[in-house]
């Protein structure tokens, strides 16, 4: 047995925004993917796995009998298929911000969930809002709070632009250029980030009216600015963009950036040879980075390992 591929995802703009209704851009990263599957001798992470899937299924049957027009399940195929040793075979690194339990939770839901919504069909707003709602309530198990945006991405596999809350849309992105000087790349940390914290961390900053008004005048407004320069190819004003939102997530979320990246966060903002942003929630995992010269970046982060994400 082994299931269809479900990538992970990367949320180019709109981390915590998204929280305070900014806008949101995710696309799809085909680097890393993940499937459910079955072996006969299953290796120790497999194992793991599946003890995390059977807790999942748990939660999945308590959320099933509270919210039965959410979602419902073919329970009893599920349960079966995870006493018998099914579980998630993923590259995608956990804790990096790249939608790891998102990839999951679009795979139980495309293989076992009732009257699925299915990627072939015409996806209204409506229908892309329910799909959200069920991978927020499902996605939830794993870090107590979720948009339901990563395992959305997942299951759909094509980019999504979040206006608001309650308005998203498939949309589509500059086409890539291969030779192309700028890009946006990952690097990375080298430490496992934990979301529930992270989030924690900003859920208690929101109570201070100066980071509520920050919020609103500097990063959702940056942020926005970013989603609509970078949909619309307009790369000289994305880049000048970037770097403000880049400034403003240095000196308001320090906490999520690991302490020893401060240093070149800040080298980028003097040099404009890039400019690094949260990927996810932080604390760790990947650091997303911007950059109008590839080469010259590559030299002044020397020290790093750069995974370039897209080419423009």
């Amino acid at each position: 047995m082994k299931g269809p591929l479900f990538y992970s995802k990367i949320l180019l703009f709109g981390e915590y925004g998204i929280i305070r209704d900014s806008k949101g851009l995710s696309i799809p990263y085909n680097f890393y993917n993940g499937a459910l599957k079955r072996d006969e001798n299953p290796s120790d992470e497999a194992i793991k796995s599946n003890g995390n899937l059977r807790r999942f299924v748990t939660y999945l049957e308590t959320l099933q009998n509270e919210q039965p027009n959410l979602v419902t399940f073919d329970l009893a195929n599920l349960k079966n298929d995870v006493e018998t040793g099914m579980y998630f075979d993923s590259s995608i690194p956990q804790g990096y911000g790249v939608g790891s339990s998102g990839a999951l939770v679009a795979a139980i839901y495309d293989k076992y969930a009732q009257n699925k919504i299915t990627v072939l069909e015409n996806l209204t707003r409506e229908k892309l809002l329910q799909l959200k709602n069920i991978f927020s309530q499902m996605e939830s198990f794993f870090h107590g709070k979720s948009s339901g945006l990563d395992p959305l991405n997942s299951y759909l596999s094509i980019p999504i632009l979040i206006n608001s809350k309650d308005n998203i849309e498939a949309t589509g992105i500059p086409t890539q250029s291969f030779d192309g000087k700028g890009a946006v790349f990952l690097l990375d940390s080298g430490i496992v980030g934990e979301t529930a914290p992270m989030v924690n961390i900003f859920m208690e900053n929101l109570k201070d009216k100066g980071f509520r008004a920050m919020l609103k005048n500097q990063f959702v407004k940056h942020t926005d600015a970013c989603v609509e320069n970078f949909l619309g190819g307009d790369m000289k004003s994305l880049f000048m963009n970037t770097k403000k939102l880049s400034k403003v997530v240095l000196n308001n979320f320090k906490p999520m950036i690991p302490e020893q990246f401060h240093g070149i966060w800040q080298q980028g903002i003097d040099s404009n040879d890039y400019y690094l942003k949260l990927c996810g929630s932080g604390g760790g995992g990947y650091i997303l980075g911007f950059t109008e010269n590839l080469e010259k970046a590559k030299i002044s982060l020397k020290d790093y390992k750069l995974e370039v994400v897209y080419q423009f």
